[in-house]
């Protein structure tokens, strides 16, 4: 089939795909498309308009909800930005500039990682390198293996790339742990083209140890699959663990891709700077052509981002240490509280808890609109958004301990006054 025909076949079935509705006037109304009408809402910030609600009656909010760390953004960082001398801000590189390429690489060697410049692209937050990683791997209508719970972006990230998750199930009982490779290798079918991990895990805290990694790496190479692992947490593992990364596993050359973001690391959410690494040529070409259809990442969070990753060890050991005692804090209350259980995470800065209510994401809409503690409140992820699986989750939240310790003891003090008295807690 030529591709002349391809195009017209396409053309005609985008048209075919145009549909209109009529009004009482008779009057004729484009429709949504279906992927727009499938795209999920984001869990983490769906009751937005009960917290500002609630805001606006004058009551403080506590934001366990989102994780948006309340840590200063490296001083050097905003330095750079402050008095940086452009007298124009110019389209970058698509990859990124070079020189904070050069930085990263650099970054990377330090941790055992050894890539060039030429085999990472800098993206607009760690969300656009998966987007761009999907939309090159996969076909419509392929799909990746996943564990869940899963960061609920990828979620709406496959929707977008018109690819599926499948969905590899992990328990709270277990802490998450991976479940026996026999098990996911079962998922496999010859739709299936990847196996993404998030390491250390968000929403779970979960850190994969090397010989999870290295059967993952043994099944990825038996059956030909992409191995895309979510690092942006790297820094942030605790009690003695280390963090490996399967770039550091030989023989994946062709398979492994991993994804990066300046985002939690240096407190700079807003910078939306990312990084998608990989050792196949190939792979990174395809996502060159992504990354030039969207232009250039953002100037002046390469600057600050350049700048950031030359912020000296005191930095680095400030913001892990202060992680620790804020997770400490948390997951300490919360096992506190009657009927709740969270398990201890070993990286990042997110725990998932089993609350002892009929449905979690009620509750965290009822602790908004209608309870109030010295005029005070939370507000939590309900962790259903963060499974594929239907009815998974349901009695769980994510927590993300980014809040200095006082408001979390706070924080756990209204969660432990609210399901004192929610109507629909379990008994």
């Amino acid at each position: 089939m030529n591709e002349r025909f391809v195009f017209i076949l396409q053309f005609f079935k985008s048209v075919g795909n145009v549909c209109f509705s009529a009004d009482a006037n008779l009057k004729y109304m484009p429709q949504i498309s279906t992927k727009g009408r499938i795209m999920p809402p984001s869990p983490i910030r769906k009751l937005a308009p009960f917290a500002e609600q609630a805001k606006s009656q004058g009551v403080k909010v506590y934001h366990l909800n989102i994780g948006q760390p309340d840590l200063p953004t490296p001083f050097a960082g905003m330095e750079a930005v402050r008095n940086n001398r452009l007298s124009v801000v110019e389209y970058s590189h698509s990859m990124g500039n070079e020189s904070l390429r050069r930085k990263l690489s650099e970054y990377y060697r330090g941790k055992g990682i050894h890539v060039d410049t030429n085999q990472i692209m800098i993206t607009n937050g760690g969300s656009e390198a998966i987007s761009m990683t999907m939309m090159a791997c996969l076909n419509h209508y392929e799909d990746v293996i996943v564990p869940e719970p899963f960061y609920a972006n990828y979620y709406g990230f496959s929707t977008v790339a018109g690819v599926g998750l499948k969905p590899l199930k992990s328990v709270i009982e277990q802490n998450f742990a991976l479940p026996p490779v026999e098990e996911l290798e079962t998922l496999i079918t010859p739709a299936t083209r990847a196996i993404m991990i998030c390491n250390p895990n968000n929403p779970t805290g979960y850190l994969y140890s090397r010989a999870e990694l290295e059967k993952l790496a043994e099944i990825a190479v038996k059956h030909d699959l992409f191995l895309i692992s979510d690092e942006v947490y790297r820094e942030f593992c605790y009690d003695g663990n280390r963090h490996y990364s399967i770039m550091q596993i030989d023989g994946l050359e062709k398979h492994a891709v991993l994804i990066d973001s300046m985002s939690k690391r240096f407190s700079a959410c807003g910078i939306r700077i990312g990084a998608l690494v990989t050792r196949n040529r190939e792979l990174m070409d395809t996502t060159l052509k992504f990354a030039q259809a969207r232009l250039s990442p953002p100037s002046f969070g390469q600057i600050l981002a350049e700048a950031a990753l030359g912020s000296p060890p005191e930095y680095y050991e400030g913001v892990y240490n202060e992680y620790i005692e804020r997770r400490n804090t948390l997951v300490n209350g919360l096992n506190s509280i009657p009927g709740v259980y969270s398990p201890m995470p070993k990286g990042a800065f997110y725990t998932m808890a089993r609350l002892p209510v009929d449905d979690a994401e009620k509750f965290a809409q009822w602790i908004l609109s209608d309870f109030r503690h010295e005029r005070q409140t939370v507000m939590l992820a309900p962790g259903s958004g963060f499974y594929s699986t239907p009815g998974l989750g349901k009695d769980e939240v994510r927590l993300a301990y980014v809040i200095n310790k006082t408001d979390i003891e706070r924080a756990v003090e209204c969660l432990r006054r609210a399901l004192e008295i929610y109507p629909g807690r379990k008994k």
